[in-house]
């Protein structure tokens, strides 16, 4: 792809923007400086899928690579040579592992005779998560506003300027939609299910928030789920072991395989996690008579719990709404956590005390009548998911009034 071109935000100061062509490229201090600055410091990052070594881990394991259709070409910027604001920023030749579907839209171009692919796509691969993509140092100089404006006008040049058909922004912050529109960059909404916080106590105190068929009904999964001898084992840092992996591995192989047809990560990705990362992560296993029967992987933010993977060598019933969801509120809770993220879609959520939420897109389409038409579908799709997360939000399972 063509560089693009520097973009000084004001007549003062000059912002060099530079594409590389892999996490490696850029020290994990300078990246962490803007995607975690707390990092350094020893704090939790607040989004760990957009640090240094998540991003590493999906490249330097054969998972998100040119070979696999996700070519990294992020965006660093700095000002008078000291780094100020990245942009996780790949090559896409497809559209999967993405989970903000544009295959209509792609159909749509090739039915017009174009070429759709390959395209430009700001996320984190294989991770259906909200979390910042302008990520800018919090002195930034000119401004962090500033910082991520000329991080997504340099994204859109380069789609533009490449002859490219879209450039996606997915997952983003509410703020960076907001900044994205005024730009110009189309805007899409979706919906999650994640559980929040309200100050309960405990798991209990959560259960009386409920009306009593709900809370009936939980407890009756609970106790279904841990049937005949079914142990669960929290693991985190120190207490993964190599064994822990091997059994996670076999249980992502089996739901990859029925859900994408072939997993997304590869098995060394769970390795490099595991040295880079392990007190970011909580392994929900289940074990019974000895025998790892289940298993459910989440990463660990400031305020957040993200659900990622879960898979099961025994289909027992309640078994994933127990590894999944439950322990999920339970850990939170201990931690002090704010809420949950279980990953994307899933109405039967809503039984479990998952509330619908919005989450966001941008999107960049140089041609400017395939933009206008997609622009006109986006209007109406903002519509329908607003109207559905209203009446959604009807079916959580509290008490009325509670």
């Amino acid at each position: 792809m063509n560089r693009p071109e520097t973009h000084p935000p004001d007549g003062e100061t000059r912002i060099e923007i530079e594409v590389v062509r892999g996490i490696a490229a850029i020290g994990a201090a300078d990246w962490d400086a803007c995607a975690a600055p707390g990092r350094a410091a020893g704090a939790r990052a607040v989004n760990p899928f957009v640090t240094h070594a998540f991003l590493a881990a999906l490249e330097s394991s054969g998972s998100a690579t040119p070979a696999t259709g996700w070519a990294p070409h992020h965006l660093v910027a700095r000002v008078a040579g000291r780094v100020e604001a990245v942009m996780p920023l790949y090559l896409k030749g497809h559209s999967q592992g993405e989970y903000v579907f544009d295959h209509a839209w792609a159909n749509a171009w090739h039915r017009a005779g174009r070429e759709y692919y390959p395209k430009l796509q700001s996320a984190v691969p294989f991770t259906p998560a909200t979390g910042p993509r302008t990520m800018a140092r919090p002195d930034a100089r000119p401004g962090a506003e500033a910082m991520q404006a000329a991080l997504m006008g340099t994204a859109r040049d380069l789609t533009a300027g490449n002859d490219l058909s879209s450039l996606h922004i997915t997952f983003c912050t509410e703020a960076e939609w907001e900044l994205g529109g005024r730009l110009g960059l189309l805007q899409r909404t979706d919906q999650q299910f994640h559980w929040i916080n309200r100050g309960y106590r405990d798991f209990a105190d959560f259960l009386d928030a409920l009306a009593s068929r709900k809370r009936k009904q939980i407890r009756r999964e609970r106790a279904g789920a841990l049937a005949d001898g079914v142990r669960l084992h929290h693991l985190t840092g120190a207490a993964i072991r190599p064994e822990h992996w091997d059994a996670f591995w076999l249980f992502y192989q089996d739901t990859g395989s029925r859900k994408w047809g072939s997993p997304y990560l590869t098995r060394s990705f769970f390795d490099i996690v595991h040295q880079t990362m392990a007190d970011d992560i909580l392994l929900v296993m289940a074990e019974r008579e000895g025998r790892w029967i289940a298993g459910a992987l989440n990463f660990i933010g400031a305020e957040t719990l993200y659900g990622r993977y879960w898979g099961c060598r025994e289909d027992r019933p309640f078994l994933h709404f127990e590894c999944c969801y439950h322990q999920a509120i339970n850990f939170a809770l201990e931690h002090g956590l704010a809420r949950v993220e279980a990953g994307a879609q899933g109405a039967h959520k809503l039984a479990r005390g998952y509330e619908p939420v919005t989450t966001r897109s941008l999107h960049w389409i140089p041609d400017p009548g395939f933009r206008a038409a997609v622009a006109r579908y986006l209007e109406q799709e903002r519509a329908a998911v607003a109207a559905e997360g209203a009446e959604l939000a009807g079916f959580t399972p509290f008490r009325r009034g509670g």
